[in-house]
């Protein structure tokens, strides 16, 4: 989660200046702040987060001990496979999230029946990972959502219509789950060579190899 700082530079006898940061890591904002503070020029000291919320210095500090241990930083690729022989798709999804000082990685993959099509594939991957990270219990923060299937992702920002009413389907299950983990989505469209990790846990599924890995990374 990153933060800003918003305050007003005090002036003697003169209205105030009003000054905003940029986007900052926790430790640095409270860092920031406690100088700001310190100055005694300024006045209505407010950090902001990525979610919109606000706090003040104390509660700020007070906010870091609590989310320590939650994930965040979360990272998430995703990729579907298609069978059409067998109407299976196998699905994948690599997460990156931060816990306390430590980075994870989770690798991990399903095969699942009853598919129509590799788009479908697609859009049950990332369900897959939604229900990853509510198992991680990632909750009420951003999250980087990247895949190399570019009309799933434009369609969730809205940028794209659908007009299939099986992935309008899968569309509305997705965008409940992330309501329901108060996430806020950023979207990447990626070159399938970039996605290589997904894609190959999705071919393993498709295979016969269940893979569950999680890992620290140094």
């Amino acid at each position: 989660m990153k933060y800003k700082i918003e305050w007003v530079y005090k002036l003697k006898g003169k209205e105030g200046i009003y000054f905003t940061s940029d986007w900052l890591d926790s430790e640095l904002a409270i860092s920031g702040g406690e100088d700001i503070e310190k100055s005694g020029k300024a006045s209505e000291l407010t950090f902001f987060d990525e979610m919109g919320q606000s706090w003040s210095l104390k509660e700020m500090k007070k906010l870091t001990i609590e989310i320590e241990e939650d994930p965040h930083e979360v990272m998430v690729y995703f990729d579907g496979g298609f069978n059409i022989h067998t109407s299976q798709a196998g699905l994948g999804a690599v997460i990156y999230f931060r816990q306390g000082k430590k980075k994870f990685r989770l690798r991990a993959n399903e095969l699942i029946d009853e598919m129509d099509s590799n788009n479908e594939a697609e859009y049950a991957a990332l369900y897959y990972a939604l229900n990853l990270l509510e198992e991680l219990g990632v909750h009420q923060v951003p999250c980087d959502f990247k895949g190399d299937s570019q009309g799933v992702l434009k369609q969730l920002e809205g940028e794209w219509p659908c007009y299939e009413e099986q992935l309008n389907r899968w569309l509305d299950r997705i965008e409940e789950k992330i309501k329901f983990l108060g996430l806020k989505p950023r979207y990447q469209p990626i070159p399938r060579s970039e996605n290589k990790e997904a894609d190959k846990l999705a071919s393993q599924a498709l295979e016969g190899k269940a893979i569950f890995s999680k890992m620290q990374l140094i």
